[in-house]
């Protein structure tokens, strides 16, 4: 079964966006992936799906897009169970839009503008709507000046962002990143982050799959960590700073938790640093108290 951490608890159902109960899934011949998982996205919060390679991140998301359907459990989204039809998929697809880890893999048309304007097209959407659409989606992911170029000439950082802005031109409510950050040099990872904000900013809840556990710690508001089939969904504090379920997760606590606990520094769950910054204002604070404890 799914376990949720600490005090969290999920989104009543006006605020949840989408959602998963009790979902079973895999594929033909091999083990299962998913084990009577349940999650829930609220609108507006930041979810970071985190797990080791392998534990099953991808086929978490292509079961909330609709792509993969599961043998037991339903996907909600729009207060509706997922009926995976050719007329409910169409409508989860406007909905619920999915980018995977590699562009490639998304990206068809000669040029950036066609490209993102592919998915709008293929609605019977008018000319003068796909246009705007494109043009909305250039100017929130910064690529009006790759516009007309040849998406072969594009860089990897580059067509990352393309695959995104195409599926912002579909106007979805959620948006399901997997790895988007991953082959990205840091500048390139700052740029998606910063894509990821304005993509916010125009009303879309984001869902990321990754396992840099870092960058989880200081963007997301909630974690799901995938462990041996299952999903533990919480706040991002609560999961992070539990050892036995990020250890279970094959991965590391966050930097700025290692580093506290190092030094015996251990503040409550709220109140954990999550930026550099944060967590130089922390040891501050620590030393002074030390300081303090000394000249009594």
């Amino acid at each position: 079964m799914t376990h949720r951490l600490g005090s969290w608890t999920p989104p009543d159902d006006a605020a949840t966006v989408l959602a998963l109960r009790g979902v079973h899934a895999g594929y033909p011949g091999a083990p299962g992936v998913l084990d009577c998982v349940s999650l829930t996205i609220g609108t507006g919060r930041r979810i970071a799906i985190l797990g080791a390679n392998g534990s099953g991140k991808t086929t978490l998301l292509r079961v909330l897009s609709g792509a993969h359907e599961p043998a037991e459990g339903a996907v909600v989204s729009g207060g509706e169970v997922l009926r995976h039809t050719r007329r409910g998929l169409t409508a989860h697809r406007q909905r619920v839009q999915l980018v995977m880890q590699d562009p490639d893999d998304q990206l068809f048309s000669a040029d950036v503008r066609s490209d993102i304007g592919y998915g709008p097209t293929n609605l019977g959407l008018p000319a003068a709507e796909v246009s705007a659409r494109v043009d909305e989606a250039l100017a929130v992911l910064s690529l009006e000046a790759l516009a007309e170029r040849p998406v072969h000439r594009l860089s990897f950082g580059q067509r990352k962002r393309v695959a995104v802005a195409g599926a912002l031109a579909m106007h979805p409510r959620v948006l399901l990143l997997d790895e988007p950050t991953a082959g990205l040099d840091p500048a390139g990872v700052e740029e998606m982050l910063a894509a990821v904000a304005a993509l916010e900013g125009h009303g879309t809840t984001v869902v990321l799959s990754t396992h840099d556990v870092d960058l989880a710690w200081r963007w997301a508001d909630e974690v799901a960590l995938v462990v041996d089939h299952v999903v533990h969904q919480g706040e991002v504090t609560d999961a992070l700073t539990d050892g036995a379920l990020v250890e279970a997760a094959r991965l590391r606590p966050p930097w700025s938790v290692q580093v506290l606990r190092e030094m015996g520094i251990e503040p409550a769950a709220a109140g954990w640093p999550r930026t550099p910054a944060d967590v130089a204002v922390a040891l501050a604070s620590s030393h002074l108290s030390q300081d303090s404890r000394v000249t009594r």
